[in-house]
């Protein structure tokens, strides 16, 4: 007798079901007034790759943003997100104040307080895209995670970088301005960079919290200068004193950068992450690499030389009117012979930053304050250095504007 054979419905046959990507934490609280950055584990990637960023006022039931609705997307400047582990991804969502601002806005005319940031991720094996939701909620600064959004490292002389130390000559005290969200343990280091000593990767300037817990542990260490370890109110503002500047090395001539290190602390009440093989503490976050203080060590025998040569300003032109919506870049051509560039940015001849670089480096990104500067009329120049501490050779000034919004 032939056995009976039975054929079941498509439906009732078993199946394997993709395996949904989650987020960690799923909901927080950020500034409504100010920008905030929130360290994020997307945990059960399968074959996908982050596409996007983007926040918004409603979703849809996929988790998709609802057209019309969209705030704005993370900026590319700020877009730290790196695979972490075999399956998940960390972000650092960084949300600027003009995000917040929109949100704020539509809950004054009776709109949910409440909005999305939405990560888009995409099969590379042919499958849909799957989209993860962290619900924002707009509270007071003091109540959001410990994240710092904006640092300043100045000399005592108002100088964003001392350009000349003589060997064995003490540099002036400098300090760090902080601005920062929340409240809780600020704690890391200062270090030094040696001439000699390989150059810091953006990886090595941001603080520890901005990195997966895998590769916190491989940031390149520095001379340690002096350790610090102090709470911050919930005020949202601190100056941090620098080590005694007797302790800065000034015996090896050439440039010296100055690292402020900022370590990881609990941030258990507002911001830490589930990776799914533990919690990986996160105050201190922040969207982008820390700057560092540059002092350059000559030996003090030699005169300044009048510049034989002149070096070539590329960007930005003579006369440009640029956007404060944009980072500013200087670049120039190379000039031989130089041990390190100085460039100096004046407002009716009166400096307001000087920055000393490396001989292989020919571009400069200003901080963000410079562009605070909008209808007024800037100039900026750069002279090459040579070892000796001697200039040999600088390019003509050249002026430029920000232009009003």
């Amino acid at each position: 007798m032939l056995p009976i054979l039975f054929s079941l419905p498509l439906a009732l046959l078993p199946t394997t079901r993709a395996t949904a990507i989650t987020v960690s934490p799923l909901g927080v609280s950020v500034n409504t007034f100010g920008p905030t950055s929130v360290y994020l584990t997307f945990r059960g990637l399968n074959n996908q790759r982050v596409v996007e960023g983007i926040w918004c006022g409603e979703i849809n039931a996929n988790n998709s943003c609802v057209p019309g609705t969209i705030y704005g997307r993370l900026p590319r400047r700020n877009d730290l997100g790196t695979s972490s582990g075999p399956n998940n991804y960390t972000d650092i969502m960084t949300i600027p104040a003009s995000v917040s601002r929109r949100a704020y806005q539509d809950a004054t005319r009776g709109n949910d307080p409440t909005f999305f940031y939405v990560r888009r991720f995409a099969s590379t094996t042919g499958g849909p895209d799957e989209y993860v939701a962290v619900t924002c909620r707009l509270a007071s600064g003091a109540r959001v995670p410990l994240s710092l959004t904006n640092v300043r490292l100045t000399f005592k002389n108002e100088d964003p970088f001392i350009a000349d130390v003589t060997q064995g000559q003490t540099p002036p005290p400098f300090n760090a301005e902080i601005t920062y969200n929340g409240s809780g343990r600020l704690r890391g280091r200062w270090e030094v960079v040696l001439p000699g000593d390989a150059l810091p990767t953006t990886r090595d300037l941001v603080p520890e919290a901005s990195l997966p817990i895998d590769q916190r542990a491989l940031q390149r260490r520095y001379t340690e200068i002096q350790p610090f370890d102090i709470y911050l109110p919930p005020t949202g503002r601190v100056v941090l004193p620098g080590p005694d500047p007797a302790r800065l090395p000034k015996a090896s001539g050439g440039l010296h950068l100055v690292l402020l290190r900022v370590e990881a602390t609990n941030d258990e009440d507002a911001g830490n992450s589930q990776t799914g093989r533990g919690t990986v503490f996160t105050g201190g976050v922040a969207g982008f690499p820390l700057p560092v203080l540059r002092y350059y060590v000559s030996s003090g025998n030699s005169p300044l030389l009048r510049a034989t040569t002149s070096i070539q300003l590329l960007l930005p032109n003579q006369g440009a009117l640029l956007a404060t919506s944009q980072p500013i870049s200087f670049k120039w051509q190379e000039s031989q012979g130089a041990s390190a560039y100085k460039l100096e940015v004046e407002s009716n001849k009166t400096p307001i930053l000087r920055a000393v670089l490396d001989a292989k480096t020919t571009s400069y990104t200003a901080p963000p304050w410079l562009q605070e500067k909008t209808g007024q009329t800037l100039r900026w120049r750069v002279q090459a250095i040579a070892p000796g501490g001697q200039t040999v050779a600088e390019s003509q000034w050249s002026e430029f504007q920000f232009q009003k919004p």
